[in-house]
């Protein structure tokens, strides 16, 4: 791989509870459970895995939405971890983040003009005539007309929405953005359009992009190379179709074996799905976390936890099975 525009490294965020009681002992929910990948310019890294997994929590951090309990974020050689909030809020135009509900994610007392036009005043980027100019651009770049500046986000579609999103994203020219389920709550046919915009703003600006969905289709569709996560943990991380074509996690084998196949001649295949409930993350099994679910278990996954290694054939996996 070239040379990453972003690396995490053993990344883990840890939420301490309130206690239940007067006697009751501090419980800690492990929502990320060391975290390792590195995503490089012009390269799109697909995140997956069941809900309260968290793929989302692992966004939030690269962006310093949360501060991690442990682990590095480092984007260009420089660790945002460390950053004081000042340092942070000059080193932001280089990371953005497009969020999944474009409904919440726009001020609806702004208009779309002032939504896109507010990072740039916020960092000293333009000014006056200089800005509007540079807003229609952005408008334009995602598909919106110049006469739309003036509308409140009530007036747009979903897909609109989620278009001044992108071009609020743009705006200052990052080298990262976390796409957090961005196409999740717009329509099939504007998805298509929105993942098209992506990729194109890719190829144009070399973006790098860690695109976090449960939809494996648009995951298949958008993504270089694929990151399975199940609770807190990355199990398998592979190019796309390799990943698709040949998964070699137990848990990845059943994540793609749930998905619906419109083939009649496939009706009566056979699906290997896994048993039982996602554990708590309060109490996650010990060893293999995915053990108690898995059909090929054996008394090693159930009290030492597979690290995750390259395999033969370039793919990471963690699995005992894989030895």
């Amino acid at each position: 791989m070239a040379t990453p525009v972003l690396e995490v490294r053993d990344l883990a965020k840890h939420f301490n509870l309130a206690r239940e009681g007067l006697s009751a002992g501090r419980r800690t929910v492990r929502a990320v459970d060391g975290v390792s990948f590195a995503i490089a310019a012009g390269e799109t890294l697909g995140l997956v895995g069941e809900s309260g997994c968290g793929k989302s929590t692992v966004g939030r951090m690269i962006m310093r939405l949360i501060d991690p309990s442990a682990g590095t974020v480092t984007l260009d050689g420089t660790d945002v971890t460390k950053l004081s909030r000042a340092r942070m809020r000059a080193f932001r135009p280089r990371l953005q983040m497009i969020f999944q509900d474009p409904y919440a994610s726009l001020n609806p007392r702004m208009t779309a003009a002032a939504i896109v036009g507010e990072p740039l005043l916020v960092h000293g980027v333009a000014r006056g005539a200089e800005l509007r100019e540079r807003v229609a651009a952005l408008f334009a770049r995602v598909g919106l007309r110049p006469d739309q500046m003036a509308l409140y986000p009530n007036q747009f579609s979903g897909g609109q929405r989620q278009r001044l999103s992108i071009a609020r994203a743009l705006a200052l020219g990052p080298r990262l953005i976390v796409a957090d389920e961005p196409v999740s709550a717009l329509d099939v046919s504007i998805q298509a359009q929105v993942v098209n915009l992506l990729a194109d703003l890719q190829d144009e600006h070399g973006l790098a992009y860690l695109f976090i969905a449960h939809d494996l289709a648009v995951v298949r569709t958008i993504s270089h190379r694929v990151a399975v996560m199940y609770l807190g943990r990355i199990v398998e991380l592979a190019p796309t179709e390799d990943l698709f074509n040949a998964p070699r996690h137990p848990y990845t084998q059943a994540l793609l074996s749930a998905v619906p196949v419109p083939d009649p001649s496939r009706r009566g295949a056979k699906r290997v799905l896994p048993q039982g409930e996602l554990p708590s993350p309060i109490a996650p099994p010990p060893g293999c976390h995915f053990h108690p679910r898995c059909p090929h278990a054996v008394e090693r996954c159930r009290s030492e936890v597979p690290a995750l290694r390259t395999l033969a054939d370039g793919r990471a996996a963690a699995c005992h099975l894989l030895d």
